[in-house]
């Protein structure tokens, strides 16, 4: 009868085997280094797309910028498609880091909603310059099913969900109107992202990131209860 626990074929009073120390530390390091390698090619293919947008992603364009072989690029993501959503992922990642996050510190209500709108100003901001994979990539993808728009899609919604539930919350702390239509609240204010970006980047009008904070307060100042100015609290992302 075999003893309990014990591995089949092994002898009653033999050690399991384990793998060597230095084959062990061996395996650890080069995981370590497979991971390193990884987000080095993510980290280029995030800021390639984001000057030639999701589709002009290729694994060799990618090769050639981060001087390794076609076959060592594949090899960590097995498909073009693979890399798109990868990419897609690292950027969401990022956006919730420093848009996201930071305005939990905030108190519920007014105060986080002013934090979020606050944070993603300071993204955009910044975007102007080197493009914003949500919407370079929904124009790309809007009409082009498959695991890469439902990526980016799945992206979007999820933020967008975030920037209503902090509406909602709004409302229920009392600092908006009884009747505020939450979601056309919050569709507002995802609509003055895009017009910014519209107005910014693609017609580089003057003043654009001022006309989008004064949108916002035009905003506020029709959604909300006639309280004591809420500022917008100092956050860092």
């Amino acid at each position: 009868m075999q003893a309990p626990h014990q591995a089949p074929h092994q002898a009653p009073h033999q050690a399991p085997l384990s793998p060597r120390p230095g084959k062990r530390s061996s395996g650890a390091r080069a995981l370590h280094k497979g991971l390193q390698t990884k987000q080095i090619i993510i980290d280029a293919a995030l800021r390639l797309a984001e000057q030639i947008g999701l589709e002009g992603l290729s694994i060799g364009a990618l090769a050639e910028v981060t001087r390794m072989s076609k076959s060592g690029v594949f090899a960590h993501f097995g498909s073009r498609e693979e890399l798109q959503i990868s990419v897609i992922r690292e950027y969401y990642q990022r956006f919730s880091n420093e848009v996201f996050f930071p305005a939990m510190q905030a108190p519920r209500g007014l105060p986080r909603v002013r934090a979020l709108f606050a944070n993603w100003m300071k993204r955009v901001a910044i975007e102007i310059q080197s493009g914003c994979i949500f919407i370079s990539g929904a124009v790309e993808f809007d009409d082009r099913p498959g695991p890469v728009r439902d990526a980016l899609a799945t992206s979007v919604q999820t933020w967008l969900t975030a920037l209503h539930r902090a509406v909602v919350q709004a409302k229920q702390e009392g600092h908006l109107v009884s009747d505020a239509d939450e979601a056309q609240m919050a569709f507002e204010i995802h609509g003055l992202i895009l017009a910014l970006h519209y107005e910014a980047r693609f017609l580089k009008n003057p003043g654009a990131l001022e006309r989008a904070n004064t949108g916002f307060e035009h905003i506020v100042l029709r959604y909300g209860e006639n309280l004591a100015p809420l500022t917008t609290p100092s956050l860092t992302t």
